[in-house]
């Protein structure tokens, strides 16, 4: 669960850090993907695609270090 503290009644920047960290949490996504049926062979497509992204990336990072 995502929780914002509203400071000084800054609404506009409370709303601005609750998006950031929506997105980051991958909230948005989630909701845009349920928008439309995705097929179960499609799902298993993505979800590989996502993985080798994700495999790919911590490769990138554990080289650099």
């Amino acid at each position: 669960m995502v929780q914002v503290l509203v400071r000084f009644n800054n609404v506009d920047m409370a709303l601005k850090t609750l998006k950031k960290k929506m997105q980051r949490e991958g909230v948005f996504k989630v909701m845009k993907m349920g928008r439309f049926y995705e097929k179960p062979s499609e799902v298993r497509v993505r979800k590989g695609q996502e993985a080798f992204r994700r495999r790919r990336k911590l490769d990138r990072k554990r080289n650099y270090d």
